[in-house]
């Protein structure tokens, strides 16, 4: 099936100091030909791009990949290009002026290399991932899939199970025959190593989906004991307002984080206790629900308080204002800083409940 041929912005659309156009189709090196001149094949030139009316539009840099050795798989032509929004207006409607040329469709570039073989779809999730990558181990998840890793055990599995039910067929084909070689082993370790496999595979999925979308800490305590300005100091700017007020906090506020490469969100939620304030009652409630939510809670407490919170295990109790309140076991102080840097490292020690 011949395809048409495309072009679009390769990069984020605004100012930069480069941007790319790609041009990919059977028209490729025509369409850029038509700008800068011969395009060597899997070659690279620099090149400057005229309009229809001669004037020059840019000094590019011109790089040419043939049918097969593109992103796409087709032939594709990509104009590296000063980072001008004006520069890179010119030239997409010197591109649209050409005829058989149009603008691609978001994804369009990706959709063509799927068809063409050069991703499987495991491949073009891992490319979306990567591009959104904001963190160390969300990059390192992307590459994986990216490489083919997941396209490559699914394969495995596919040539397995095409050899289990050919074995199993082979016997019911010459049912009245007698078969040289017991099949049954062979077809059973293949099924048992196969489903091991998935089940190690789906197993992991939620580890993987978190790394992807990101982990969620709640922050929870009573009014007043510091929640606002533990989130300011582990944030490192005022995202939250702090007074010595009670109740200051009525919505959930958001702060996104990069900790040890692991995208983290935190949460600081309004103070639990009861109220009459209609607002706060609001806030209040929306603060036990995202605490529900979230992947992990850290309850702050003051001397003689209790959680009042159903908490997880793996959840946090840690005594709050130790700088006002001393105590031994897990403690910060807010406004000081102390404890905050400190690990526990055994779960059901003092100061480091797990409900």
């Amino acid at each position: 099936m011949t395809m048409d041929t495309i072009f679009a912005l390769a990069t984020a659309a605004g100012k930069a100091g480069v941007a790319i156009i790609r041009i990919s189709g059977p028209d490729a090196f025509a369409a850029a030909g038509a700008l800068c001149g011969p395009v060597p094949l899997d070659g690279r030139v620099l090149r400057r791009l005229r309009g229809g009316d001669g004037a020059v539009l840019d000094e590019a840099l011109v790089l040419g990949f043939g049918r097969g050795h593109s992103f796409t798989g087709e032939d594709v032509v990509e104009l590296h290009l000063h980072g001008s929004p004006a520069v890179q207006k010119s030239v997409l409607a010197e591109l649209s002026a050409q005829p058989g040329l149009r603008h691609a469709e978001a994804g369009e570039f990706t959709r063509r290399a799927m068809e063409n073989g050069r991703l499987d779809l495991a491949q073009v999730e891992g490319l979306a991932d990567l591009i959104d990558a904001e963190t160390e181990a969300q990059r390192r998840q992307a590459m994986r899939v990216l490489s083919g890793a997941l396209g490559e055990k699914a394969e495995r599995w596919r040539t397995g199970l095409i050899r289990a039910a050919a074995l199993v067929e082979a016997t019911i084909d010459f049912a009245d025959e007698d078969v040289p070689v017991d099949v049954y082993p062979e077809v059973t370790e293949i099924l048992g190593r196969v489903g091991a496999e998935m089940r190690l595979e789906a197993d992991g999925v939620r580890i993987a989906e978190r790394i992807r979308d990101g982990f969620e800490v709640a922050i929870v305590g009573a009014p007043n004991v510091g929640k606002s300005t533990l989130l300011n100091r582990l944030a490192g700017r005022e995202a939250a307002i702090t007074s010595e007020y009670a109740g200051t906090t009525r919505d959930v506020i958001e702060v996104r984080m990069d900790l040890g490469g692991l995208p983290v969100t935190l949460l600081d939620t309004a103070g639990l206790r009861e109220t009459e304030d209609h607002v706060e009652g609001i806030g209040i409630e929306r603060a036990r629900q995202r605490a529900a939510a979230a992947d992990l809670r850290i309850y702050m407490l003051l001397p003689d308080e209790s959680p009042d919170l159903y908490l997880a295990s793996g959840d946090i109790v840690v005594a709050a204002k130790i700088d006002a309140f001393p105590q031994d076991g897990l403690g910060i102080s807010s406004k000081t800083g102390e404890g905050i840097d400190r690990r526990c490292h055994a779960r059901k020690a003092p100061g480091c409940a797990f409900a």
